[in-house]
């Protein structure tokens, strides 16, 4: 048995093994930088850390404003990073048998994000696979940003300024 996070993006359930989740948070103050992927919302001031801001409605072509957004901090490799969805609804158990495979599509979505789909009563949720959410290509533009912005020559962490 894991558990899952299971938060909203657009109208459709997202499942997040709580290994991979660091922390919730409200919706912040996001610093918009110039030049990153589109998907790429900024960065946020996580208690002094930058932490980098993905959109994963643009990321997959969901679109949905809620008044309700979230962050969902988790762990990529050894990095932090923000997930803005537009909630979080539970944490739920699953159980072996509830996980089936992933179809070749589902909804759009490029295999490579999914771990699975997870069927829990009559709800289906697609389990995301968080390593996979970066390509290797955008996971070094996100170092090169963390380096511009986020530390300075003392190793000291600096707050992104507006």
């Amino acid at each position: 048995m894991k558990k899952i996070a299971v938060v909203l993006v657009g109208e459709e359930e997202f499942g997040i093994d709580i290994g991979k989740l660091v922390e919730i948070l409200r919706a912040q103050r996001i610093y918009h930088l110039p030049q990153l992927p589109s998907f790429f919302s900024g960065v946020i001031n996580v208690r002094g850390d930058v932490v980098p801001l993905v959109d994963l409605r643009i990321r997959f072509g969901l679109h949905s404003a809620s008044p309700k957004e979230r962050i969902i901090i988790v762990r990529l490799g050894g990095e932090k990073v923000g997930l803005l969805v537009d909630g979080v609804k539970d944490i739920i158990d699953l159980q072996p048998e509830e996980e089936v495979k992933t179809p070749s599509m589902v909804k759009g979505l490029k295999v490579e994000y999914l771990a699975g789909l997870a069927k829990k009563e009559n709800r289906i949720i697609v389990l995301l696979n968080i390593e996979t959410v970066l390509t290797s290509e955008e996971r070094l533009q996100f170092e090169e940003v963390k380096k511009v912005i986020g530390v300075d020559h003392a190793g000291d962490t600096r707050t992104a300024q507006q």
